[in-house]
């Protein structure tokens, strides 16, 4: 059977696979924004905890996700939660590491200059280091959701559906348009959404600190 045409017949059974999985990995990713910017700029304040907090996290980025899942399945059972808090973890260490070092980064000369001015320390996160740090803190962010968009593929051995849904049942069918309807879509979503972030980092962030076209 022509690709182009089974698509098109298993095409709601392709967008509903679709919007499982992009609903998985936007929660993971969202939620690890919301949690891993700020244990970023904590760190950069507590120096001493910062070894143990990203060492914890290199340590959930170097286990198996599929073994990941496993672990998790007695506390969180099967579905879409525990593929939300395993993909949650392992987006953690590019944000973490990112804003860290996007806020590390930021010339001392800078914060003295903010601090001469008369502001306070929060002032200076928020004015001068956070729109510093922007791209190197949206570069973590690219990162994560892209490797979170591939791994969500194997969410569907603990029921959480996605796109890996159909790549397997491809697999276990010896069914080539099967397995394409599922990884097409998802690498079309990861370059789309990387695509995207890409242009959402080149909007927020300031235009006296983007590279020219001659560093290009």
């Amino acid at each position: 059977m022509n690709l182009i045409q089974f698509f098109i017949e298993r095409r709601m059974e392709i967008l509903v696979a679709l919007g499982q999985h992009v609903k998985i990995t936007f929660s993971a990713v969202g939620l690890a924004i919301l949690i891993g910017v700020p244990i970023g700029i904590f760190i950069t304040r507590y120096e001493k905890g910062a070894n143990f907090i990203l060492g914890f996290a290199n340590i959930l980025q170097t286990l198996p996700s599929l073994a990941l899942f496993g672990i998790m399945l007695p506390l969180l059972g099967i579905g879409m939660k525990n593929a939300v808090i395993v993909l949650f973890l392992y987006a953690l260490l590019p944000i973490i590491k990112n804003t860290y070092i996007g806020i590390k980064s930021v010339e001392p000369s800078i914060r003295e200059s903010a601090r001469g001015m008369g502001m306070t320390t929060s002032q200076i996160l928020r004015i001068v280091e956070i729109p510093l740090a922007l791209p190197v803190i949206m570069g973590g962010i690219r990162i994560s959701t892209v490797i979170n968009i591939g791994t969500a593929t194997i969410a569907n051995f603990i029921g959480a559906g996605g796109l890996g849904d159909l790549i397997y049942k491809g697999i276990s069918m010896v069914n080539y348009n099967l397995i394409l309807a599922g990884a097409i879509p998802t690498a079309i979503l990861a370059l789309t959404v990387d695509g995207g972030l890409g242009y959402l980092e080149k909007a927020l962030t300031s235009k006296g600190i983007r590279p020219s076209k001659q560093q290009k």
